[in-house]
C-alpha cells in the first residue's frame, strides 16, 4: 500500500518521524513535502499533492499533518474521492471508526496536540482497520460518493 505524507512547518517533525517509521515497517511512502522546516510555508502547497494522489489512486492512503489538522482536512476533502478525518485529541478510537464506518482514506493529525508516539499508534490502528461491510455503512458511503461526485461534475 502506498502511504502519502504531507505537511507544512507545524507538522514537519511529526512527518519526518512517521516517514522513517513507516518505511521501516515496509510501507511504500511518498513524501509530498515539506522537505525542510520553513515557518512561512503554506500547507496548501503540500496537502494538495497528497490529496490529489489519493484521489487518483483509490488503493492508497495519506497521513497529513498541520497545527490542528483542520485546514488540511478541509482542503483534502475538496477532492471528490477523498474522505479525510481529523484527529487532534480525544478518544483514540475515532480514526479507526472513521475507517470502519466511513472508509476514510486520509488521516489528518493536529501535530500541536498529539505527540509523535501517539501519532504512530493512531496511524497503525487506522491503517490496519477495514471498512465494515454492513449494509448501512455501505449504503451511507455510497450516498456520500454519489453526492460528492455530483458536486464535482
Amino acid at each position: 500500500m502506498i502511504i502519502h505524507l504531507a505537511t507544512d512547518h507545524a507538522g514537519f517533525y511529526h512527518k519526518e518521524a512517521v516517514a522513517s517509521w513507516l518505511k521501516e515497517a515496509g510501507f511504500d511512502v511518498q513524501d509530498h513535502g515539506a522537505v525542510e522546516y520553513d515557518e512561512l510555508d503554506d500547507f496548501t502547497d503540500f496537502i494538495s499533492k497528497a490529496a490529489e494522489a489519493v484521489n487518483d489512486d483509490p488503493n492508497s492512503k495519506a497521513v497529513i499533518f498541520g497545527g490542528s489538522g483542520q485546514g488540511e482536512a478541509m482542503l483534502a476533502n475538496s477532492y471528490p474521492m477523498v474522505r479525510a478525518v481529523v484527529y487532534y485529541g480525544g478518544d483514540e478510537i475515532i480514526p479507526v471508526l472513521s475507517r470502519q464506518h466511513n472508509d476514510s482514506n486520509i488521516l489528518s493529525i493536529g501535530a500541536r496536540f498529539v505527540d509523535v508516539d501517539l501519532t504512530k499508534k493512531l496511524i497503525w490502528d487506522w491503517l490496519h482497520a477495514e471498512a465494515l461491510s454492513d449494509e448501512k455503512y455501505q449504503r451511507r458511503n455510497k450516498k456520500i460518493a454519489e453526492i460528492t461526485k455530483s458536486l464535482h461534475s
